[in-house]
C-alpha cells in the first residue's frame, strides 16, 4: 500500500505538470489580451505595453510558463491580474464552499442512488424497478442548471422554504444546511442516477454468481446473504463511480455556484475566464485537478480495504 501511495503522488506531480503546461498554453491561445481589459476602453498603446511589460506578458510563451512552473515549485500560484491579491489567497478563500457543496452533493447522491440501486435489484422487473429506473434516467438527462431554476421557483419562491442562494452561513448552522439543501440536490441528482443504475447492474451480477447460490443452498439467511455476500462484493464498482463523480462534482459546481450565486471556485473560474486573469484560472484548474487526483487514490485505498483480492503491485 505505502508502494501505491509513493508510485500514485509521482504520478500525480507529472499529470499536474502536464496539466499546467496545457492550461497555460491554452488560456495564451485564447482571443482576448488582459492588458487591454486592465486597462480599459481609455488606456493607449503605451499604457497597454507598460501593463503587459508590468505582468511579464511580452516575454515568449515558453519563458513565461517555466518562470510559472518555477514559482508553483516554491507554492507560489502567482498574483491575480485583476484584483493583485496572491491567488493562492482567493483559491483557499473560496474553497470551503466549493468543497462543502461537492461533498453534500455525494451524500445527497449516496444516500438516493445506493438504496434505489438495491431495490431495484433485489425487486427485477416490478413497479419499484421501473420508477427506479425512470427517476435514473430522468436524473440523467435533466440538466443541472434547468433543475436548480426550477428547484428555487418552486421551493425558494413559491413556497419559501428555503433561502434562494448563496452559502453565507456556516454549514453546520440551521441556516447553513438550508443553504446548502437546494444546490446538494441540483449537483447530486445526476450523480445518483448514475450510482443507482451501476449499483443495480452490480448487484444483479452478484446475486446470481455462483457463491451466493451456494450461500443459499447452505441455509444462510437471505439477509446475510444480500448484505454481507452481496453488498460488499456490488459495492466495488459503485465506490468508482462515487470517487470519479466527487472529481466531477468538482467541475459540476461551476454552474450550480452561477444559479445559486455561491462564491466558490468554479464561479471564480468563470468570473477569470472573462477577464483573462491568467493565473486565477490556472491556479484553479490545478486545485481541483489535485482534488481530483488525491480522490481517485483514496478510491484505490478503500478497493483494497473491501476486496483483499485486489493487488496494486
Amino acid at each position: 500500500m505505502s508502494a501505491l501511495i509513493i508510485r500514485r503522488f509521482i504520478q500525480m506531480i507529472f499529470l499536474l505538470i502536464g496539466i499546467s503546461f496545457i492550461v497555460f498554453i491554452s488560456m495564451h491561445l485564447a482571443p482576448g489580451d488582459p492588458a487591454s481589459i486592465i486597462g480599459g476602453p481609455t488606456a493607449t498603446k503605451a499604457d497597454i505595453l507598460g501593463i503587459r511589460q508590468r505582468l511579464g506578458l511580452d516575454q515568449p510563451i515558453l519563458v513565461q510558463y517555466w518562470n510559472y512552473l518555477v514559482g508553483l515549485l516554491h507554492g507560489d500560484f502567482g498574483v491575480s491580474f485583476q484584483t493583485q491579491r496572491s491567488v493562492a489567497a482567493e483559491l483557499f478563500t473560496r474553497l470551503p464552499n466549493t468543497i462543502n457543496l461537492a461533498i453534500a452533493s455525494v451524500i445527497v447522491s449516496v444516500i438516493i442512488g445506493i438504496p434505489a440501486g438495491i431495490i431495484s435489484a433485489l425487486k427485477q422487473n416490478s413497479w419499484l424497478d421501473v420508477f427506479s429506473t425512470t427517476l435514473s434516467l430522468g436524473g440523467i438527462s435533466i440538466p443541472n442548471f434547468w433543475l436548480g431554476a426550477m428547484l428555487i421557483l418552486v421551493f425558494a419562491v413559491h413556497f419559501q422554504w428555503l433561502p434562494v442562494g448563496g452559502l453565507d452561513a456556516p454549514f453546520w448552522t440551521l441556516q447553513g444546511f438550508k443553504e446548502m439543501i437546494l444546490p446538494a440536490i441540483t449537483l447530486g441528482t445526476g450523480s445518483a442516477a448514475m450510482i443507482a443504475r451501476m449499483g443495480r447492474s452490480s448487484m444483479l451480477e452478484i446475486i446470481h454468481s455462483d457463491f451466493v447460490r451456494t450461500a443459499r443452498a447452505k441455509g444462510v439467511k437471505e439477509r446475510v446473504v444480500i448484505w454481507v455476500h452481496c453488498l460488499r462484493n456490488a459495492m466495488i464498482p459503485v465506490i468508482t463511480v462515487i470517487g470519479l463523480n466527487f472529481g466531477f462534482l468538482l467541475g459540476g459546481t461551476i454552474i450550480t455556484e452561477q444559479v445559486f450565486a455561491i462564491n466558490g471556485i468554479g464561479r471564480l473560474m468563470i468570473e477569470s475566464i472573462g477577464s483573462r486573469d491568467f493565473p486565477m484560472v490556472q491556479g484553479a484548474v490545478l486545485l481541483v485537478a489535485a482534488i481530483f487526483v488525491f480522490v481517485n487514490l483514496v478510491v484505490d485505498i478503500v478497493y483494497a480495504l473491501i476486496d483483499p483480492r485486489i493487488n496494486y503491485d
